[in-house]
């Protein structure tokens, strides 16, 4: 009778653990799950992000609707309303109002794209929008322009701007100790202030400005 009442009080210590083991278990999973969930919370905060970012590049690309002089609408795309945005405002003011015309903007034959304003131009080597903008204004603009030949003196018979032999633009203009520079494809120009200087350089020579 002794030997039976420890039989099924073993029995029922050992069911005992079973149930506590089993409780053990299922506190782990709960655990388990409770910290998986932080990580997946992270994960669509994450995916939200990443849709903003998406949107924001999508805005980053808008167009910009300028006026022009005679009261038209000009609209600007791609890389040349990208450099618009992300110009200063002193920059917008030095740039003034948008051309209008045949030759106030669009597509060169060598792909460049450009628009010409009252102060200045902003042109890219392509229309693609990841494609870098620059801003060339000034008697720097002026000697840019210049008509060239090949070597890159002045010839009525020759091009000028992106489409000369300096090429198109490689950086806005830089201001060093009273010396302002704008780099090019294939050369520089630089105006400097104190003596109203323009030099031109191509391939590495100096060449007459005008």
């Amino acid at each position: 009778m002794k030997q039976s009442t420890r039989r099924i009080a073993g029995l029922v210590a050992a069911a005992s653990a079973v149930t506590l083991i089993a409780a053990g278990c299922s506190d782990d999973n709960d655990s388990n799950s409770a910290a998986s969930s932080p990580s997946s919370a992270a994960e669509g905060t994450s995916g939200m992000e990443g849709m903003a970012g998406m949107s924001g590049s999508a805005a980053a690309g808008a167009s910009v609707d300028l006026k022009a002089a005679d009261g038209s609408t000009v609209k600007l795309t791609g890389p040349i309303a990208a450099k618009y945005k992300a110009a200063t405002e002193q920059q917008k003011t030095d740039l003034g109002a948008p051309s209008t015309g045949a030759e106030a903007s669009g597509t060169g034959e060598n792909g460049v794209v450009f628009q010409q304003f009252a102060g200045g131009v902003i042109t890219a080597k392509n229309s693609e929008e990841s494609t870098p903008a620059y801003i060339t204004w000034g008697k720097i603009r002026d000697a840019w322009n210049v008509k060239r030949d090949a070597e890159g003196n002045p010839s009525a018979d020759g091009k000028g701007g992106s489409q000369g032999p300096l090429g198109t633009a490689t950086s806005d203009e830089t201001d060093e100790n009273g010396v302002k520079t704008s780099t090019f494809e294939h050369g520089k120009i630089t105006w400097t202030a104190s003596t109203d200087k323009v030099e031109v350089t191509v391939n590495g020579k100096v060449v007459p400005a005008q």
